[in-house]
């Protein structure tokens, strides 16, 4: 099944848009997100509208953690302990946006969108 990110056919009232084309173009495909496991380090190169590229974590085991003075430090991941995002991820080690993980500094909080960005940063909590 296509994911598409057209506009709704309904109202936030509930009412219905007046009937216009509905063939889905090519700048309404969406992609499938991409859920990161926790295994060795994965990458992949993707093409973005306008001919720039994105690259996509697909799996990782280093976490960038923040330290009081500011600099970066890497740490390894154990295990995925808290997921709001869904609590399914949990059981299948899939890190998002506001996971907690657990590492060999501690629990820490990840702080960006690795999916988007191809690197996990985080802060200890």
């Amino acid at each position: 099944m296509v994911i598409v990110q057209a506009r709704s056919k309904r109202k936030a009232t509930g009412g219905r848009y007046k009937k216009q084309i509905i063939l889905k173009r090519k700048y309404e495909l969406g992609r499938s997100p991409s859920l990161i496991k926790l295994e060795t380090s994965k990458k992949k190169v993707i093409r973005t509208k306008g001919g720039g590229s994105k690259i996509r974590l697909m799996s990782a085991n280093i976490l960038n953690i923040v330290g009081s003075d500011g600099k970066f430090k890497k740490t390894k991941i154990i295990s995925v302990i808290e997921n709001s995002a869904n609590k399914n991820f949990v059981r299948r080690n899939i890190m998002t946006k506001g996971a907690i993980v657990e590492t060999e500094a501690g629990k820490a909080k990840i702080t960006n969108r690795p999916g988007q960005d191809g690197i996990l940063n985080g802060v200890l909590i």
